[in-house]
């Protein structure tokens, strides 16, 4: 693992390649899985404040499920998520051209809301720890992404690079930069 700041960083976010491919995987991340999405105490306002102008975006039962349970529930650790509709998928999905793509991102796009989606979405296949005082950033390796391991291994773009955007609105411009200039330096003596 690489130390940087207060984050401890897995080498295969560093060494492993990956590239969303939606073409392949049809957005299967929002419909599988156990829980919905994790989302941060601090999430939890924001979502609720934009709800409002979200909703119109989400289908008929996602809407109903929300009257009912609200947008968030704790999985099997206790840990907040969006709350699933009872196939599975993320209260706030949508199909789109045969794809499944977040609510709460479509209203971003329309400039509906200033929220862009939780930021454990916009970080995937990365999941986040608590790891004592530090942050954990680990790969989550899911089978249903072996088309992006595999167009990301084509176009030789490590996973750090591809999340470049989320990891920046994570923990800033200033902090990704250095990591690139940290992963520099150490590439040749990272582990096989």
């Amino acid at each position: 693992m690489l130390l940087h700041e207060n984050v401890l960083i897995s080498f295969d976010v560093i060494q492993k390649e990956f590239v969303c491919n939606l073409n392949a995987c049809k957005g299967a991340c929002c419909v599988e899985g156990d829980y919905g999405a994790p989302l941060l105490p601090e999430e939890l306002p924001v979502i609720e404040k934009d709800l409002e102008v979200i909703r119109p975006y989400l289908s008929h039962a996602a809407n109903k499920l929300l009257d009912k349970t609200g947008f968030y529930e704790t999985d099997g650790e206790g840990e907040l998520a969006t709350t699933c509709l009872p196939k599975g998928e993320c209260v706030f999905v949508i199909k789109e051209n045969g794809m499944y793509k977040c609510g709460i991102e479509k209203a971003w796009e329309d400039g509906k809301t200033q929220f862009k989606k939780p930021i454990s979405c916009h970080l995937y296949p990365i999941r986040i720890s608590k790891v004592g005082e530090y942050e954990g950033l680990n790969y989550h390796k899911w089978q249903i992404c072996n088309a992006a391991c595999k167009l990301g291994k084509q176009l030789e773009v490590p996973i750090y690079l591809f999340l470049k955007e989320a990891l920046e609105r994570k923990y800033g411009k200033a902090w990704f930069e250095e990591l690139e200039n940290i992963v520099e330096e150490i590439k040749g003596d990272l582990p096989e």
